[in-house]
């Protein structure tokens, strides 16, 4: 886990409370029959031509470092090949890479052939081609493959919204994790606990109670869910000291604490949470009932920034932004509202 600049921990989970908060977004998604930016017969959703053809070809990174990466895909009629062949940037000399292939039954339902290869040994931050498929059915595609890790090398992510861990998993894990080392800690999960709509409101109390204090002591910078199919941010806050007998049961403003943002605003055909708690509670500084994404740039060790676009605008519009400071290496108060 030292070999990393961040760490992202993945629990399955998720919200709370009550108070007067931070800005509800005014912006009403319009309902569009026919978008302009992903119309339903775009590209991107037709099926390649040809025999064969390879699908739904996607990219993971294959090792803890940069230096791997798998390359998967589906082809419908036959296994076909499961090869690759790939090429940097730089250079002329191509190389093959020979990878597994598998299929499924779930009750009715036979996947096609799904494979996986692993390209491994590559270059730091270096642009690499590939090709896969066979004869007259090949299709190629790039990668960059990341910097090489450091304290303060920067990255950016993109965060789109839609595991159980056990709780001696996580208590083992997390004392692991070198903060010299791993300058961001960072954690996924897919229900929020801190959460204004209605939408699966207070849904992740249980967990919030086992699991918030380990998150402040080991100083998790910022806590990403889904879940709530639309966008929402905290403050730092916390509520660890609650419990059924002292009564206290409002989050309240806590340094110490992660921001928590949900992004479950990926898109799905159930359509936006849009009933909203009020009045907004002190702990959501932003909340807007939309479609959109994020982006984390990791500047440095000490300094991340964070911004939410709304995918409706076809333009590129920070509906919310914010500068993240480190918990271990700045922990200085970075709060966008009036939590007293």
């Amino acid at each position: 886990m030292g070999n990393s600049s961040f760490v992202a921990i993945a629990l399955l989970m998720s919200v709370v409370v009550l108070c007067n908060g931070g800005k509800t977004s005014s912006y009403v998604r319009k309902l569009i029959q026919n978008p302009v930016d992903m119309p339903l017969d775009s590209d991107a959703f037709a099926i390649p031509p040809g025999y064969n053809a390879p699908q739904q070809v996607h990219i993971t990174q294959g090792d803890h470092v940069g230096q791997a990466m798998i390359i998967s895909w589906v082809t419908v009629d036959e296994p076909g090949s499961n090869e690759v062949i790939y090429w940097s940037n730089s250079s002329l000399q191509n190389f093959t890479a020979e990878g597994e292939v598998f299929t499924y039954t779930y009750y009715n339902y036979t996947s096609g052939f799904i494979h996986h290869t692993n390209i491994t040994n590559l270059e730091f931050n270096t642009t690499y081609f590939y090709v896969v498929g066979i004869g007259n059915t090949t299709r190629q595609f790039w990668f960059t493959t990341p910097p090489e890790v450091g304290i303060d090398v920067p990255y950016t992510f993109g965060i789109i919204g839609t595991s159980t861990l056990q709780y001696k998993w996580l208590t083992a894990e997390l004392p692991k994790i070198d903060r010299t080392e791993t300058s961001w800690l960072i954690v996924l999960m897919h229900a929020p606990w801190y959460n204004s709509y209605y939408s699966h409101y207070m849904e992740g109390e249980p967990m919030r109670v086992v699991f918030e204090s380990l998150f402040i002591k080991y100083k998790v910078d910022v806590v990403f869910a889904g879940h709530v199919h639309a966008y929402e941010r905290s403050e730092r806050v916390s509520n660890d000291k609650y419990n059924i007998t002292n009564g206290i049961c409002t989050p309240v403003k806590d340094i110490s604490a992660p921001v928590y943002i949900t992004n479950g605003d990926g898109g799905n055909q159930e359509g936006l949470s849009i009933n909203m708690t009020q009045p907004q509670p002190s702990y959501s500084a932003y909340r807007e009932a939309s479609f959109g994404h994020g982006t984390l740039e990791i500047k440095n060790r000490t300094h991340a920034h964070y911004s939410w676009n709304r995918n409706q605008d076809g333009y590129a519009v920070e509906a919310d932004k914010l500068w993240l400071f480190n918990r271990y290496w700045n922990p200085l108060d970075d709060s966008t509202t009036h939590i007293p």
